[in-house]
């Protein structure tokens, strides 16, 4: 196995000089090791791209599941894993601190794995919908499908922000969807599958039954985690205050009023659409795409 070459390791540079001003020290450990791990394999890849991205063709045709591991800590370029780490140092300190390390790193995990999932059926769906091959070759590698996922977890725990998205104020409620249009948009070589992927499965852990059935997997019932709905009866008396929270720690019942109170004064957002385009490629080329 040998390093990759590169034309040039500035991406790289000024990866080394963010983390060195926010100082390892304040770095949460799941989140640095996450880091170095992605660092240590584009420096030392397990195998060239084209055998790390995951695609439809590759996975089901030729069963290399293998690929749903590696493609999201694989990059193309030295910026491309700049870009991605220096977004998960602040979206993965902040949800690590808040949810606890090994609770984070269960969440990387099933997240990880899920998106990549996710991102083949999708594309499998496309392939039999429009008899368009092209979405069946096209391999994705990168780990900016997971970071969309926790972009909608920090924007569920941290209700009523605004994120600036290319100087503009957006409600962190809308943010996700905003920079998977941008991205699209501004950069043609992005995967919108697997963003798009990555949002979903964000959105199924947050208003959906992921969290509940990860926590029945786990076994874990951890306070700074909500509660399952039919694991709480027995650890809360009838009668305590768990009966009127759900189980929910006061910070949680804080931003779930936030939730609510902004919901009250706002009408629910209209449904999103998306247009995918069609992609020409000719069928005896192999296209990858960043995520």
């Amino acid at each position: 196995m040998q390093s990759r070459q590169r034309r040039s390791h500035l991406g790289l540079l000024f990866l080394a000089s963010q983390l060195f001003q926010v100082g390892l020290d304040n770095i949460p450990p799941v989140t640095l090791a996450v880091l170095a791990l992605n660092v240590y394999l584009f420096l030392f890849p397990v195998a060239p791209l084209l055998k790390t991205c995951v695609s439809v063709h590759q996975v089901y045709r030729f069963n290399e599941w293998n690929r749903l591991l590696l493609s999201p800590v694989h990059h193309a370029d030295d910026w491309h894993l700049y870009f991605n780490m220096v977004s998960f140092l602040w979206k993965g300190s902040r949800l690590e601190r808040r949810l606890g390390g090994a609770w984070f790193l269960y969440v990387l995990s099933v997240f990880s794995l899920l998106i990549g999932l996710v991102y083949l059926l999708m594309e499998a769906l496309l392939t039999a919908l429009t008899d368009d091959q092209s979405y069946s070759l096209s391999c994705a590698v990168g780990f900016s499908g997971v970071l969309f996922a926790l972009k909608v977890l920090n924007n569920h725990y941290h209700p009523g922000g605004v994120t600036y998205v290319m100087g503009v104020p957006v409600a962190n409620r809308y943010a996700s969807w905003v920079e998977l249009v941008l991205i699209h948009i501004t950069t043609p070589g992005t995967s919108f599958a697997g963003h798009l992927a990555g949002i979903l499965v964000g959105l199924l852990y947050t208003s959906g039954p992921l969290k509940t059935i990860m926590k029945r997997c786990a076994g874990l019932n951890d306070s700074r985690v909500q509660p399952c709905g039919g694991g709480s009866a027995g650890n809360y008396r009838a009668g305590d205050a768990a009966s009127y929270t759900g189980g929910l720690t006061e910070e949680e019942q804080l931003e779930e009023a936030i939730r609510n109170s902004l919901n009250d004064r706002k009408a629910p957002p209209p449904p999103y659409g998306f247009n995918l385009p069609q992609e020409e490629l000719r069928a005896r080329r192999l296209r990858w795409l960043y995520t």
